[in-house]
């Protein structure tokens, strides 16, 4: 069976992986010239399910607590297994309170134990929530290695595709974000920094809890570490503002002073694809299966979307296309053909 993947981030990644491994041959289409440049480029990399829970329906939790079992085996050595630490500054304890009655898979630790967890963050947080069974990777690394793995596996990449003029295949599966034809997806903007800092050691994402500025800081190799992130529901992907650098910057010194002395080493902006309900769609119309609405989750997700993606392409009549109840609107559109997204063949790759 020939399948096309329209779209190289995570979503098309992952997706092309699980029908390679079924057998089927793949090949990925993507507009832009090579990997990177799209939402998952910016995206912080945290498998946190149970963390997320905190603002996220239970299906975010159901179907991503297996994401770091198959990112370790889709692209091992990927994954750093070390938890993630969630802290407030003492005038914000109710904000932890808080945090600990919405989430579970958590154990509250006190100052001695934030000590040793993180030494860096030593007497400046006296009571935190450890989340031991969640992890984070890098995300360039990992798609950079995914990518690698696939094309080893005879997957063919065509990069500064025109997908609408591709054809010659049994199967699409659509996975192109914002840039699909879908008027129920909004964007979400989230904002990002990359800093140096040299005076800081991190072990696992932190996530600085605060009523007005949220961040989390995710490390990365040699002392890097990513800031983030907003959430602005805007559909611009222009240059990060101001106040944003600002927000992030000064939530990231009240978790460790030192990260007023970094390195700005980027600053990004990737726009999330989003239903109205924050939850993903794995959809079909004839011969196309789209996969969209990853929001902020697309590493934690994107594997079981995928895998719903695949079984859907390798059975022979047409399933329920999500783990969550399918609103009027989708069955509507499905029952009278609509194709939103599609487009005419006028090539083969």
């Amino acid at each position: 069976m020939k399948v096309l993947v329209n779209g190289a981030g995570v979503a098309g990644l992952t997706a092309a992986f699980e029908l390679a491994i079924r057998g089927a041959t793949v090949t990925v289409a993507e507009t832009r010239p090579g990997l990177g440049g799209n939402a998952s480029w910016f995206a912080g990399g945290m498998l946190a399910p149970w963390c997320e829970r905190e603002s996220a329906e239970q299906p975010v939790l159901d179907l991503g607590r297996d994401a770091a079992d198959w990112w370790d085996a889709a692209t091992p050595g990927q994954v750093t297994r070390a938890g993630t630490l969630v802290v407030a500054a003492p005038r914000d304890a109710g904000e932890l309170d808080r945090f600990a009655s919405r989430t579970t898979g958590h154990r509250r630790v006190d100052e001695d134990q934030v000590a040793r967890l993180e030494p860096d963050l030593a007497g400046r947080f006296r009571r935190g929530l450890l989340f031991p069974d969640e992890a984070h990777l890098d995300p360039r690394q990992t798609m950079a290695k995914l990518h690698d793995r696939l094309a080893a596996m005879g997957a063919a990449f065509h990069f500064g595709a025109d997908i609408r003029q591709v054809c010659g295949f049994d199967r699409r599966i659509d996975c192109t974000g914002m840039a699909a034809v879908d008027d129920r997806l909004r964007g979400v903007r989230g904002e990002m920094l990359i800093l140096r800092a040299p005076d800081v050691s991190l072990s696992r994402p932190v996530r600085l809890l605060h009523p007005r500025f949220p961040l989390y800081i995710v490390p990365r190799a040699d002392h890097r570490f990513m800031i983030g992130a907003t959430m602005i529901e805007s559909q611009s992907g222009g240059s990060i503002t101001a106040r944003s650098i600002m927000e992030l910057l000064s939530a990231a010194c009240a978790l460790h002073p030192a990260f007023g002395e970094a390195e700005v080493l980027e600053t990004g902006v990737g726009v999330r694809p989003a239903f109205p309900d924050n939850l993903p769609r794995v959809e079909t119309s004839g011969d196309t299966v789209r996969i969209n609405g990853l929001y902020r989750h697309g590493f934690l997700l994107a594997p079981a979307m995928a895998r719903q993606a695949a079984e859907i392409v390798f059975r022979q009549h047409e399933p329920v296309e999500s783990t969550h109840e399918t609103d009027r609107e989708r069955r509507s559109a499905r029952d009278h053909g609509d194709n939103p997204g599609g487009a005419a063949c006028g090539a083969r790759l």
